[in-house]
């Protein structure tokens, strides 16, 4: 499969905004089908992955025609299959020469197979179809939109899905201000392979794309490392979910970030039953959240085949059925030598007993646990995650532990967030990047009134090691006291939340075991 190969320029100022206004008016203009196909039966996560099977279709296609203009003809889909024969037929007959189309291009190698396997048309209605196909889609030159446009455009549609809650979509959504942070922290390198377990739609890998591209312009780079990034040898992720591998494939493509060959970027199966296929100098990673363990498989029929399991058979540290412990272990030996990792993760996984103790006592006396950021409530789409960000690093075998303090940020007394009215912005976690130091040793650290270090030895003292650590800084206590009532019975709604969802975790799970 030949490769799309444009790469972003730095832009001004003035070029930015504009590129923000093309993107706004193309997700407009993409969203605006949205209302239509609802009201048809179609959710919105459905509609965006219509649309990655159309917008794949329509820029090979683009660029199998820009190669004939240079005089380059390539074949990029296969032979009896482009955009102009679906465009030019109607109502029935398009509507199985599409299928056709989707069937037959699952059945191939690669990305293809990737995007394709197990797609199915969910637009009945051919006339809406038509509409899709002829009036958003072939209307526009997609290749003439730049990698910026495009790409963000994509982005915010995933975005704009998430946030129907009727969808689920919002659990493969992890807050971009959030990941920005996190990876302005970790600063990843183009030598660096950078691994996600759990990528969902590719926000990890999508953002730390983005970040090396701005923080290192690809005429500066040697040909391998701009190969690295460009053709995606870089990242590595993987989804469990094939519907949601798909979205974060497209996600990369559209931003610039195509395979080379029959690699895929983006691996679909259970991270936790196997030894990973590829090590990790960085990993980010927002884990799913729930108690149960289960083993999937996902034939090439497509069909789902589902055996609740206890993940044994690993070289893990303890076995357990809580997945967000299994993740963590699972991440701390993919990890290489000197490899960094930034990951997100429950409360329960800071003070769980049993195997909960096991690990944290392993990986503080084994990996260097430096930094701990305290999440508020209100900024998942998931009401009432209380959440963290675990920053460790893997060091070589030592007698002595590795850890010596780790640094706690709360960001969660005081804060209040919600999705629409105030939701997270990357100026609010400045003060913890600041605080952090990116790049700087961290014995310059200064403690503040919301950073504060604590010692190996006083976290291995704290019954069961745990580091559900938290303290009222000065400053938030008189806030705390000029709160109004509405703010007051927010926060203790949000703690209901919480901890309705984890008694339904427990519920759930008891369930299972009967």
């Amino acid at each position: 499969m030949t490769t799309l190969t444009e790469e972003p320029a730095e832009m001004p100022d003035t070029e930015s905004r504009e590129t923000a206004a093309l993107t706004r008016s193309l997700v407009d203009k993409l969203w605006s089908y949205c209302d239509v196909l609802r009201d048809a039966g179609v959710p919105a996560i459905d509609y965006v992955e219509q649309l990655t099977y159309l917008l794949f279709l329509k820029m090979m296609d683009e660029q199998e025609k820009k190669l004939a203009r240079k005089g380059k003809p390539n074949r990029v889909l296969p032979v009896g299959i482009d955009w102009d024969t679906l465009a030019s037929k109607k109502g029935e007959e398009l509507k199985k020469y599409y299928e056709h189309v989707l069937e037959d291009l699952g059945k191939r190698p690669g990305t293809f197979k990737l995007i394709f396997l197990g797609a199915q048309n969910k637009i009945q209605a051919t006339g809406l179809l038509e509409r899709l196909i002829k009036d958003l889609i072939g209307k526009t030159q997609w290749s003439k939109e730049g990698v910026d446009v495009k790409g963000d455009a994509y982005e915010e549609l995933l975005s704009r899905s998430a946030s129907d809650v009727k969808s689920g979509a919002g659990q493969y959504f992890t807050p971009r201000p959030l990941i920005r942070a996190m990876i302005d922290c970790v600063q990843p390198t183009p030598e660096d392979t950078i691994v996600d377990p759990a990528c969902g739609t590719g926000g990890f890998l999508l953002l730390a794309n983005e970040y090396l591209r701005r923080e290192y312009p690809m005429e500066s780079l040697n040909p391998d490392q701009r190969n690295r990034i460009i053709h995606g040898q870089a990242f590595h992720g993987v989804e469990l979910v094939r519907g949601t591998a798909r979205l974060a494939a497209m996600n990369m493509l559209t931003h610039g970030v195509v395979p080379s060959g029959n690699e895929e970027i983006i691996e679909v199966g259970d991270a936790l039953l196997s030894e990973p296929k590829v090590r990790a100098s960085l990993v980010l990673a927002n884990p799913p959240f729930g108690q149960k363990s289960a083993i999937t498989v996902l034939g090439e029929d497509g069909k789902v085949v589902k055996d609740e399991a206890v993940y044994s058979g690993r070289d893990f540290w303890v076995t357990t059925k809580n997945k967000q412990l299994n993740f963590l272990q699972h991440i701390a030996k993919l990890m290489k030598i000197d490899g960094r990792a930034a990951v997100v993760l429950p409360d329960n996984v800071l003070f769980e007993g049993g195997a909960g103790e096991t690990i944290r006592r392993r990986l503080l006396k084994e990996y260097d646990v430096h930094t701990l950021l305290r999440l508020p409530t209100g900024i998942f789409y998931a009401g009432g995650v209380k959440a963290n960000v675990l920053f460790f690093d893997r060091k070589r075998p030592s007698e002595t532990p590795w850890t010596s303090k780790l640094w706690v940020y709360d960001f969660r007394t005081g804060e209040n967030f919600t999705l629409k009215q105030r939701p997270l912005r990357r100026e609010h976690l400045q003060d913890f990047v600041d605080c952090y130091m990116p790049g700087k040793p961290r014995d310059e650290r200064t403690q503040t009134e919301r950073f504060k270090p604590f010692s190996y030895e006083e976290l291995v003292e704290r019954e069961k090691v745990n580091l559900d650590i938290t303290w009222s800084p000065a400053s938030d206590e008189n806030a705390t006291a000029q709160l109004s009532a509405q703010e007051i019975a927010r926060s203790i709604a949000q703690d209901l939340q919480s901890a309705l969802a984890q008694i339904e975790a427990v519920i759930n799970e008891l369930s299972a075991d009967n």
